[in-house]
This record gives structure tokens, sequence and C-alpha cells, in this order.
């Protein structure tokens, strides 16, 4: 049996020698298939070789030659949508970014793994074991891979990234399928590689591919833009992007100072010091002579406006973007910072370029300042700006409610367009300002007149003899709290010193000169407690502010009519521009609530001598309770006849997606209590939050004379009382703020978040409440079922009637623009 088996073994080699199989053929060197692949194809150089194979539609990238650790080639990876969805509640839009990374081309064998690192954990200080012991603690993320198809003479690496680009980079299916609009699913026979966009330069590879999400049952957004719903293409934009050279100097923050930054944990900090620090996001900006007080630079940062901007927006967004050269040349550069518009044939998407970027949605939106980002460095290597187009539309719809649409296109400083143009300069101002590092500061409209663009602007409208005047509507130029943000983020250092301690001592002489400052997080929500922190609001008084903007109101609304209509409009019309101007005060009343269970504190540095937090005094607070239930008088919230009979005029014609969502209620008859309801629940929803009453806890215990929720409860029930002064229409609205105070009471009640105590204080009251309510019998037929039926709502014992009003999300009040476009303001910003 051996011996066959030998003679098989020795037919086989003498087989094999006579005529080997293909598998067993010497391969091509790697040169020679190097050179054959490559024949015919186009190649672009720059910061890597890109071979374009417009026949099969590919791209392939010549890639460094590996080190000892495989690495082929380390850059900054940034994604951005070149054609978008339109839609903002998904947020896909044009030039959208995605999250920046480092990216590292690894050689593994014959292939080649594409892998995010992860510079969030460092060990920067410590020896190569350290190093090393952080790099094995916190994972990298391997996010794609090929063949390597040939090797170059050189060592380097021939790679077709074909997959790469058309992968779903920026997980567009989890956003479409979080957003609402359906499981959709990358088809890769409908995805493609963009041949004909790819461009090469020195420091950067921009590359494109086309690719094509299917699903079955697309969401209303989709279906109201997408040609086949059912099929959405979209143009994901790929840029690789060399590492900044060395030589640029990192900060850390100071949490007073308020700008962007991200944080790393040094695990080689000594035990004296703490291991999380975090690096501010700037651009290198250095002087050409850093002796100099003032001084030109070696480089100026520019940013380009979209082409795309028509006229007279390009010219108002250049205008305003310039503004940041104020602060520049305050903290000693000269002519450091520009706005230019961008050069024809220039993609907004080029690495090379900072761009304010105008892009349409189907509705208004948001608008934001990105950053591209070097996470080893905090860096700022490219800057991006996102304005939706509808904004300076939507702004001029306000003025024209507020002012009148004859003063449309006249000039002037009451002419909507005129001030929706000064708006727009602050807006750009604003947005290049978060590109270039700067967070909101949403306590800077209520010291220095206008602090800073970093705040969110409400116009400031001033009443002269009887009427309107817009002449002061915003400001121009940046303010004292951007001067010093510019100073302390960029002023280099005197040599020398102890830059740590130099920057210091600036933030220390903020806080003494007043500049306060506070963030997003501590204001933005409605129930958060700072009483400086707030959105849209004008003025260091919220209540005698409340009181300003309700007589603004009042005078619009008194000649509100077909004067705000640009002529030949469809009168439907009006119910969308007086929707705006009948919650005019909506993020006043937000502020003023604010004082209520307020608590000032600061972002403090021990020994600052700012440490301390205060409560906001009880008379303060009282007195903003006050105001905030005078905005629901009867009378401010009835209208006229004639406004009533106007504003029910129907509406035949197909109806536009920003009408459907954007108006007071839906239907051809207006229904003036149901807008009561809305303008009521902006008062009770942000005074009985459930944060605002767990705080009014314990500010009672510590100073009896602070209203506490009893105190409140007791000013609500008695603003609602059943007296029989509101008659006709008027007490129909009163009887619907009556009953909204009861259901936002039963939404605060099923809250997780209150406390027992506040629970039971409510509960307790509304009980005594409905006792009373049993023995009144007022003389309106109609508010004696309304006592009657409440009474037996709020003294159920068990909860469950109070509870009924609110299951199932009975008790909401849709608050037009609020969260169906996916913001909750008119004017929307967001810093990404």
């Amino acid at each position: 049996m051996k011996s066959s088996v030998v003679v098989s073994l020795l037919a086989s080699v003498c087989v094999s020698a006579i005529a080997a199989p293909a598998w067993a053929e010497k391969a091509k060197p790697q040169t020679d298939k190097f050179a054959e692949l490559t024949a015919g194809l186009e190649r672009k150089d720059g910061l890597v070789p890109v071979f374009v194979d417009r026949k099969d539609n590919r791209v392939y990238l010549l890639l460094p030659k590996p080190g000892a650790d495989g690495i082929a080639g380390r850059y900054l990876y940034q994604t951005y949508l070149r054609a978008g969805l339109g839609s903002n509640p998904t947020g896909l839009d044009r030039s959208a970014p995605g999250d920046t990374q480092i990216i590292a081309f690894r050689k593994v064998g014959g292939k080649v793994v594409a892998q995010f690192e992860n510079w969030g954990f460092s060990a920067a200080r410590g020896s190569a074991d350290e190093r090393a012991a952080v790099a094995e603690s916190f994972p990298i993320s391997s996010v794609w891979s090929n063949t390597v198809e040939a090797q170059g003479p050189d060592g380097r690496l021939l790679v077709d990234v074909t997959t790469f680009l058309t992968r779903d980079a920026q997980g567009i299916a989890k956003t479409l399928k979080r957003s609402k609009q359906g499981d959709f699913r990358l088809n890769d026979g409908l995805s493609y590689a963009d041949t004909g966009e790819v461009n090469v330069f020195p420091r950067n590879v921009e590359l494109e591919a086309v690719e094509t999400f299917v699903g079955d049952d697309p969401g209303g957004e989709v279906r109201g833009i997408v040609p086949d719903p059912r099929n959405v293409t979209l143009v994901l934009h790929h840029s690789l992007v060399a590492l900044p050279e060395p030589g640029f100097v990192p900060r850390q923050n100071d949490p007073r100072v308020g700008v962007i930054d991200h944080v790393v944990a040094d695990y080689s900090a000594p035990l004296s010091e703490p291991i999380v620090y975090r690096l501010a996001h700037r651009f290198r900006l250095e002087k050409t002579d850093p002796a100099a007080a003032r001084s030109p630079v070696k480089k100026p940062i520019v940013f380009y406006v979209d082409r795309a901007a028509p006229e007279p927006v390009r010219s108002a967004l250049i205008e305003g973007g310039r503004w940041w050269n104020q602060a520049f040349e305050a903290a000693g550069f000269i002519d450091a910072f520009r706005v230019e518009v961008l050069p024809e044939g220039v993609s907004p998407l080029d690495a090379r370029y900072n761009v304010v970027n105008w892009v349409h949605r189907q509705t208004r939106g948001w608008s934001y300042g990105h950053e591209v980002v070097d996470p080893r460095t905090g860096e700022i290597v490219k800057g991006d700006v996102l304005l939706g187009s509808q904004r300076i539309r939507q702004d001029r719809l306000i003025f024209e409610g507020l002012e009148g649409a004859d003063k449309t296109g006249k000039g002037g400083p009451n002419d909507p367009i005129q001030i929706s143009l000064a708006r727009l300069r602050q807006l750009a101002t604003h947005e290049i300002g978060h590109s270039i590092g700067l967070q909101h500061n949403f306590a800077a409209s209520t010291y220095g007149g206008r602090a800073s663009v970093m705040d969110y602007p409400a116009p400031k409208i001033a009443i002269k003899d009887g009427q309107l005047d817009f002449s002061d509507a915003y400001a121009r130029g940046v303010g004292v709290w951007d001067r010093f943000v510019i100073d302390w983020l960029y002023a280099p250092a005197p040599a020398g010193s102890d830059e740590k301690a130099w920057l210091k001592a600036k933030a220390d002489k903020s806080q003494a000169d007043g500049l306060r400052y506070v963030s997003d997080e501590d204001a933005r929500a409605a129930d958060t407690p700072h009483p400086l922190g707030a959105v849209w609001d004008n003025g260091s008084d919220p209540v005698a502010e409340l009181e300003h903007v309700m007589a603004v109101r009042k005078i619009a609304l008194d000649r509100f009519g077909l004067g705000n209509l640009p002529k030949g409009a469809s009168v439907a019309d009006l119910r969308r521009v007086i929707a705006p101007i009948y919650i005019f005060q909506r993020y006043q009343v937000d502020s003023t609530a604010k004082l209520v269970g307020g608590v000032d504190f600061t972002y403090g540095a021990e020994g600052d001598g700012h440490e301390a937090s205060r409560i906001v005094p009880a008379d303060r607070q009282v007195a903003a309770i006050d105001a905030l239930l005078r905005t629901l008088a009867p009378a401010a919230l009835d209208l006229s006849d004639k406004t009533l009979d106007l504003l029910s005029s129907g509406q035949s014609q197909s109806t536009d997606h920003a009408y459907e969502i954007e108006t007071l209620g839906q239907g051809p008859v207006f229904d003036l209590p149901a807008a009561a309801e809305v303008a009521a629940d902006l008062v009770w929803s942000d005074l009985f939050a459930a944060a605002r009453l767990n705080r009014l806890v314990e500010a009672k215990r510590r100073d009896p004379a602070q209203p506490g929720v009893d105190g409140l409860l007791d000013k609500a029930l008695a603003f609602v009382a059943f007296d029989g002064k509101a008659t006709g229409r008027q007490a129909e609205l009163t009887r619907r703020v009556r009953q909204r105070l009861v259901t936002s009471l039963a939404q605060t009640l099923a809250d997780r978040d209150l406390s027992p105590t506040a629970a039971a204080l409510i509960r307790a009251r509304l009980s005594e409440w409905g006792k009373g309510l049993k023995t009144l019998t007022p003389g309106d037929a109609a508010d004696r079922a309304q006592a009657l039926v409440l009474s037996g709502v709020v003294s159920d014992p068990s909860g469950g009637r109070l509870a009924a009003l609110v299951a199932d999300g009975k008790g909401k009040v849709a608050v037009p623009p609020g969260p169906p476009i996916g913001e909750d303001d008119w004017f929307g910003d967001l810093a990404l």
C-alpha cells in the first residue's frame, strides 16, 4: 500500500513538471502588476496620488509605503453631504458634516484596513509602556478593508477605495429611522463612486459617492420631498486632509470663558493633577512679529461665502462676518480675519476653504457652525457654517406681522426686508463665531447693552408716539464679551511668561469687570435655574422687558389686518402671519419664569471670589409671577371681531408644508380660545415645571419669605378665580386658561422628576380648591358647569381623574412652530 502511494506521488510530480496548473504559476512581480493595473488610468497627484478608472467607475489611492507598524498614511478624515434631503427634522442637509476622525490606513498581510484612532485617552507625558497601556485599554474602530491591488516600485500600496467611498459613512439609514422616516438600507447596485468629482491637492484629497437608500414605508418628510420616496439618493463627500504641521500650541479651556472644547484624559498626569483636561478649539494664528503688541499675521483666517447665496443676502453675510475683525484687531492682530466670496468653481466642501454655506430646506430650520478639529491639539483646520435660506424669509414674515407689509421693500429702518438683513448680518457673525471656537453666551443680553453676538438676539423694538420703531432692532458689530473671548483664545502669551497664569488673570479680570457667562446647558431649556440664562430675550430686567414686549404685541395686534399681507396674497395667509405675533411674548415669558425658583451661579474657579451661588430674592420672584399672570388676562388674549373675521378666511389652494405646521390650529375658522390655550400653556408649563417646583421647595426651606410652591399655587388659583369679571368671549378665554392650569398641574404630577413634597403640596392645594368649587354658584351657566366638573376632577382622592386629563398625551397643546419641524424656536441655531 505504501509503495502505491509513492508511485502516485512520483506520478503527480512528473505531471506537474510537464504541465503546471494556473495556481502554480509564478506570481507576477508587484511592480509589473502595478504598471499593468494603472495603465490607461487617469492619475492625479497631490497629498495622495489618486488613480481614476472611468471605464469601470473605480477610484484607487496610492498610499505611502507602510512603516514598521504597518501604517500606510494617517490623515484627518471628514465627510459631508454634498446633496442632502432638504428636510429640517432629519438634519440631512446639503453640506451637513459628519464626525471628524483621524484615520490610519494599516497594511495587514495582503490587505489594507482603515482605522479611526482614539485620541480621547493618552499618556502623553508617560513612558512608552504607559502609552502602550493606554492604547491597549481603549479601542480603535476598524471601519473598512480591502486587498492591496499592487505595490509600486517605491513600496507604495495601490488600493481600490470605491467601496470605502460608497459605504454609509454618515449613518444615513439610522438617521432616517431615528427621525421616523422609515427603515432604509443602502442599495449597493444603485450606489457608485463619482469619478467626475475627484480633486487632489497638495494637502487634501476630495472624493465623492452617490448613494441610494431604499425603503418600503417612507415617512412623511421623505414622501413630501423625494420623487420616488422609496428611493432616496444623496451624495456623500469625503475629505482626506494632511495632519497639521508641528508648532501649534494647544490651550486648555477655562470654565469661565465660553469656548468650544473637547475632553482628553491624560493617564500620565501626576497624582497632584487631574486626569481630565479640556482642549480649546482655535485656528493657528501667528503674528509676523511675536514681540509686537499689534502685528500682521502670517496667515489670516479667511471665511468664504457660498456663491449660492443671492444678493442682497450675500453682501449682508460678508458685512456681518467681517465684524469679527474688530475683535481680532482689539487682540493685537492686524488684518487677521477676512470674509470673501468663494472663488468660482471651488467646492464649498474643499478642505482648503472655510465656508458659509447657503442651504435650502422644505421648511425653515436651524443654522449652525461646525469645525474640523485636530483631536490631538484642538487646532481648527476648517470652519463650516450652514445657514438655512428660509430664515430670512421667516424674519421678514414676523416683521411684516409687527409693522405691516406695506413697508416691505420701501427702504428705511421699518422696512421688514431691511430689518431682516440686519438680523442676517448678526446671524453670520454668530455662526462664524462657533466655527472659530466660541460657545453661546446666553447671559450677554443682560449687561452692557448687547455684550455678545453669541447670544440669541430678540429684536429691540422701541415704542415712539404709539408706533413701533425698528431703527435699533439689531446690533452692528461684536460686543465686549466677544472681544474678551477672542483675546483669551487667540492672543499669544508674552515670551517667558506662565501662559496658564496669564490666561487665568484674563478670566479673573473679566469677572471683576462684570462680564457674565451662561452656557447652552444652563439656558436653553425653559426650566433651567439661571436668572440670566435665556434665549431671545433683552435687557437686565426680565419683568420690565416682558411688560414692554406685551405692549409691542398689543400695538401690532390692534392694527392687525390686510395691511400685514403682501399685495395679492391669499387672505388665509394671515393665519400664518399672526401665529408668531399672537405669542410674541413667548421667549420673554421663558426669561421671566427663570426668576421663579431661580439660582444665580457662576462657573467659578477656586479663589476667584465668585464661587457661591445666590437664590433670586423673594420680591423679584413675586414680581415675575405677577407679570407672567398678566400676560393671561382675558383682554390681552382677545382679538377684535374685525380681526377674527379676516382670520377665518378659507384656503382653497394646496397648502405648503410650512403653512400646515406653523399656524394656530387648522380648519377655515380661526379658533381664538384654542389660541388662548397656547398662550396659557407657555406660562403654566414654565411656572409648573417639575425642576422649578423642586427648587421652590428648597428655597422656601431656606428662606420663609420665598413664595414656595404653595405661594405660587395660591397666586395662580386666585388669578383663575370664578369672579365673574370677564364676560362674553373673554369669559370663555378665562375658562380655557383655567382649564390649562389644571391640565398643566396634572402633567406636572405625572412627571417622575417632581419631588414628593412638591407633589403633596399640589395635591393638597387642589383638593382644598376643589372643595371650595362645590359651593360656588357663578352667574354664567358655562362657569357653573366648569366649576362642577373641575371640582370633581381635582377632589378625586385617587388622583385618577387628574391623570386622565393627560393620559396618552391628551393634555398636550401644539405650540407653533415647535418640534414638528425639529426645533423649538423661530430663528433656530445650533453649535456643533
